[in-house]
C-alpha cells in the first residue's frame, strides 16, 4: 500500500499508475476507521480532493490581444502597477494580476481565472503590436484558391483544382517565375485536401532530414491513414544524387511531392523524378492581375491607408493635412489608380515585388508633402535576367532570330537587354560570328570579317565602349542579304552520314594521299588530274565515292521557296493602298 503523490489516497502499489491515469478516481483502497488504522493513512480530505482536481484541471487557455479589449492566442506579460483597485463603495473585491493575462479574486482562490476586458489605453504598446512584423507580401498571401490571381490551373475550371476536389492530387513540379504563386498554391493544396503538410527548402535541408520526413510520413499513413504532402521549394538546387532520395517514397506513394522551381525542370530535375511527377507551368502575372492584387492589399490591410481611394482614406487625408503631417491622397486619383498601375508595370509579373514596392510607397507616404514622382524615383529597377538560366538562352535566341529576319529594331532591343543585364559581350560577339556564316553566308562574305573584327574589338576594349561595336555589327548583319546555301549544304552532308553504309565509303583511289613509295605502288593518287594544269581548271574527274556519285548537297538557291500566306495578304493590301494613293494624286483634292 502506498500513498498517491497527488491525492494522498491509499492505493496498492501495483495499481498506482492506473489510479493516476484515472485522475485519482479509481482503485482507491477504502481506509479503516481511525481507531483501527495501522498504516498511517488519513481519511480523504477536502484539501486533498482540491489538490487532485487542480492537478488534472486543464490550465486556463493562454490568451493575447488580437484587437483592443479581447483575448486571442497567447497573452503579453502584465505590466507592473496594473492591478485593479477596489472601488470606494466596496462592492467589488480587490483583483490581483496573474500570469497569462488572467485575474482572480482573492476571496475565491479556487475559482477558475477568467479573462477580463481591459481598455485599450491600459496598453501603451498596443498599436505597435497591431502591425504584424511580417512583410506585406506575406500578410497578403491568398487564403483560398479563389483568391489566387492569374493562374488558370486553380480557377473554377482549372485542372489542378479538379484534382484537388476529387482528392487525386499527384506528385507535381510547379514551374514558374518568382512571385507567381508556387508556394501559395502548394500550401492551399495541402489545406484544401486536408493532408499533413511538411515544407522544406533545398538550400537548408539535406538528405538526412528528408529521409527522416519520409519515415514519419510512412508511420503517419500506417497509423492514421492520413497522407503527407512534402513541399520542396527551389528543388532545382538539389544535386542529381540528392534528388534520387525522392524516387522511392514518391514511387511507393508514401509522400506526395510538390516541387517548386524557377528553372526549366527539363534541365534541372532528373528524368526519373520527372517521370513520376506531373509538371504544371504557372503563367507570368499580367499587369492587370498585379493591379488587382495591389487593390486587394489596400482593402484588406487597413481602411486608413494613405493610398486607398475610399471615403475613409480621404477623411484620413484631410485629417493629416489639418495636422500638418502631409498626405498622399493626391497621389492616387479616385478613378484611375495611376500609381498602382505604375507599380504593377514596374513589378514585371512578380506579385511579391509589387507588394514590397507598395509597402515601400506607403512608408514613404508618411513623409510630409511627398509626391508620386519622388516615390517613382526611389524605386530601383531590377532587370529579370539569369545568365545561367532560360533567360540567357531565350534572349540570345530572340536576338539571333531578329537578325535572321532583318529586323534591326528588335535586334538592338535584345542586344541592349543582354548588355544592360550584365551579359558577357564576348558571348554576343561569338554568336554574331556564327550568324555571319550561317545566315548571311555567301550573300556577303565580308560580314564574316566584320564579325571577327567585332569580336576582337570587344575583347580588347570591353564594356561599356564595345557596346557600340556590337551594335554596328548587329545592324550590318540585319541589313545584309541572306544566304543559307553553305549552311544547308553542310547539314545535308551531315544527314547523309546518318544513312547506313555511307560514313564508311572508301575514298576514290585517284584522290588519295600518297606520301610513301608503297602507297604510290598501290596506285594511290595515280591518274589524278591537277586542275591548275588545265584551261580554266576544268577536268572530268570523280571526287565522291562511287556510291554517292551524282549526289548533290549544295542547293542552287540562297533561301527557301516557301511562301508565307500572311506575306501575300500583306502585299495585296500594300498594293491596294498604293493604287488608292496614285488615284488621289491624279484626281487632285477636289476630284478634278
Amino acid at each position: 500500500m502506498v500513498a498517491c503523490p497527488i491525492c494522498d489516497q491509499p492505493v496498492k502499489e501495483i495499481n498506482i499508475n492506473r489510479h493516476i491515469d484515472s485522475e485519482c478516481r479509481d482503485l482507491i483502497d477504502e481506509p479503516s476507521p481511525p481507531s483501527t488504522q495501522s498504516n498511517g493513512f488519513k481519511p480523504k480530505s477536502s484539501s486533498s480532493s482540491s489538490k487532485a482536481a487542480s492537478f488534472f484541471t486543464p490550465a486556463a487557455k493562454r490568451v493575447s490581444f488580437k484587437e483592443e479589449g479581447s483575448y486571442v492566442g497567447s497573452s503579453p506579460t502584465p505590466c507592473q502597477g496594473d492591478e485593479t483597485k477596489k472601488e470606494d463603495d466596496g462592492s467589488k473585491p480587490i483583483l490581483e494580476s496573474f500570469p497569462h493575462g488572467t485575474k482572480r479574486s482573492l476571496e475565491n482562490e479556487d475559482s477558475q481565472p477568467t479573462p477580463i476586458e481591459r481598455p485599450a489605453e491600459s496598453f501603451p504598446s498596443l498599436k505597435k503590436q497591431k502591425k504584424s512584423p511580417a512583410p506585406l507580401a506575406e500578410r497578403m498571401r491568398p487564403r483560398t484558391l479563389d483568391e489566387v490571381a492569374g493562374q488558370g490551373l486553380v480557377d473554377r475550371n482549372g485542372i489542378l483544382r479538379h484534382l484537388i476536389q476529387t482528392d487525386r492530387v499527384p506528385s507535381m513540379i510547379l514551374w514558374g517565375g518568382p512571385g507567381t504563386g508556387k508556394t501559395t498554391i502548394a500550401r492551399l493544396i495541402a489545406q484544401t485536401a486536408g493532408t499533413r503538410f511538411v515544407e522544406i527548402n533545398s538550400t537548408s535541408s539535406g538528405v538526412g532530414e528528408c529521409k527522416k520526413i519520409f519515415a514519419e510520413a510512412k508511420n503517419e499513413t500506417g497509423l492514421t491513414g492520413r497522407k503527407t504532402i512534402v513541399f520542396c521549394d527551389e528543388i532545382h538546387r538539389f544535386s542529381k544524387s540528392q534528388q534520387d532520395v525522392f524516387l522511392g517514397p514518391v514511387e511507393a506513394g508514401e509522400i506526395t511531392l510538390i516541387g517548386a522551381t524557377t528553372e526549366n525542370p527539363s534541365f534541372k530535375v532528373i528524368k526519373p523524378l520527372l517521370s513520376r511527377c506531373r509538371t504544371f507551368t504557372l503563367s507570368k502575372l499580367t499587369d492587370r492581375d498585379i493591379e488587382e492584387i495591389l487593390k486587394r492589399a489596400l482593402n484588406l490591410e487597413a481602411p486608413d491607408m494613405p493610398l486607398h481611394s475610399s471615403p475613409v482614406s480621404q477623411e484620413y487625408g484631410e485629417k493629416s493635412e489639418q495636422k500638418g503631417t502631409g498626405t498622399s491622397r493626391h497621389l492616387l486619383n479616385e478613378n484611375d489608380f495611376e500609381l498602382l498601375r505604375y507599380l504593377a508595370t514596374f513589378a514585371d509579373g512578380d506579385a511579391r515585388t509589387a507588394l514590397n514596392l507598395l509597402e515601400l510607397a506607403l512608408d514613404l507616404c508618411q513623409r510630409p508633402s511627398v509626391t508620386a514622382e519622388e516615390i517613382k524615383k526611389s524605386l530601383t529597377r531590377t532587370l529579370v535576367y539569369d545568365r545561367a538560366g532560360d533567360q540567357h538562352y531565350d534572349t540570345i535566341s530572340a536576338f539571333h532570330k531578329s537578325v535572321r529576319g532583318s529586323n534591326a529594331d528588335a535586334a538592338l532591343y535584345y542586344l541592349a537587354r543582354m548588355l544592360q543585364s550584365g551579359e558577357d559581350p564576348l558571348f554576343v560577339a561569338r554568336r554574331m560570328v556564327v550568324i555571319a556564316s550561317e545566315d548571311v553566308g555567301l550573300a556577303d562574305n565580308s560580314m564574316l570579317s566584320l564579325a571577327t573584327a567585332t569580336y576582337t574589338a570587344a575583347e580588347k576594349i570591353g564594356m561599356p565602349e564595345c557596346r557600340i561595336n556590337l551594335a554596328h555589327c548587329a545592324v550590318a548583319l540585319c541589313q545584309a542579304p541572306k544566304s543559307v546555301r553553305a549552311y544547308r549544304g553542310l547539314n545535308a552532308a551531315y544527314a547523309a552520314l546518318d544513312e547506313p553504309g555511307i560514313a564508311g565509303l572508301p575514298v576514290p583511289i585517284h584522290i588519295r594521299n600518297a606520301p610513301t613509295k608503297l602507297m604510290k605502288e598501290l596506285g594511290y593518287g595515280k591518274e589524278y588530274k591537277y586542275n591548275p594544269d588545265y584551261v580554266d581548271g576544268r577536268v572530268v574527274q570523280d571526287y565522291l565515292p562511287e556510291k554517292l556519285e551524282g549526289r548533290k548537297f549544295l542547293g542552287a538557291k540562297d533561301l527557301g521557296d516557301q511562301i508565307d500566306p500572311e506575306i501575300a495578304e500583306f502585299d495585296e493590301q500594300s498594293r491596294l493602298v498604293e493604287e488608292a494613293g496614285d488615284e488621289e494624286i491624279l484626281l487632285g483634292p477636289d476630284g478634278d
